[in-house]
């Protein structure tokens, strides 16, 4: 990695700030580089600085995470958001997803767990943990797949080409990785993944991922 990853914390818990900030010290690519209290202190942060990655709680006073989440990914969408907190609830880490959050952390998650989550947010766009996180989106999204109407093969079309990258991106590949398995430059992948960004109207990968799944193109 060329550069440090520049890493906030938002949560209303100092003990639990420093506690972060205290297991991410021995990674030499990891930079705190600021604390907020809550999503407003944040945001004001963030007028003067924006960080690569935000560790972001969702209680929190003034303005939650929830919030925040939505706040941020309006202002600076290239922010990625890891949300950090004791909420285990389906329907949280569904709508937190939904809305722009990169990875779902639970707080009892192990230190060099946090650790990849922010490597692996900030390479390749989201994280989700293979025991917990992707389990539980699965679960509730194949069960309330009746619920979500399938675009795929009504007024969006995608070609063959576009469904192996879609494919790929689910896999967490990077560009980089797609492009030498598919023989394309990584130039032109980013290219297919810019018009499945605009046909799916979606986000950012993670929106992509969740794509896939409503239409069962992912098991």
């Amino acid at each position: 990695m060329d550069r440090s990853i520049k890493v906030a914390i938002a949560d209303d818990h100092k003990i639990f700030r420093s506690g972060v900030i205290n297991t991410l010290i021995p990674y030499d690519n990891i930079n705190v580089v600021f604390e907020a209290d809550d999503g407003e202190h944040l945001l004001e942060i963030m007028r003067q600085q924006q960080p690569d990655v935000i560790l972001m709680d969702l209680k929190m006073p003034r303005m939650d995470g929830i919030q925040a989440t939505v706040k941020v990914k309006e202002k600076y969408p290239d922010v990625k958001i890891i949300i950090l907190t004791m909420y285990e609830d389906d329907n949280f880490i569904v709508h937190m997803v939904e809305n722009g959050a990169n990875a779902y952390l639970l707080k009892n998650a192990e230190p060099d767990e946090i650790y990849e989550a922010i490597c692996t947010t900030y390479e390749k766009g989201f994280y989700f943990n293979e025991n917990v996180n992707l389990a539980l989106l699965k679960k509730v999204l194949h069960k309330n797949k009746q619920h979500f109407k399938p675009t795929l093969k009504n007024d969006v079309q995608l070609n063959e080409r576009e469904l192996e990258v879609l494919k790929l991106i689910c896999a967490e590949l990077t560009t980089q990785e797609i492009s030498e398995q598919i023989f394309l430059s990584p130039r032109t992948v980013e290219g297919i993944r810019q018009k499945l960004l605009e046909k799916l109207n979606v986000k950012n990968s993670v929106g992509l991922v969740l794509y896939a799944f409503r239409n069962g193109m992912i098991e």
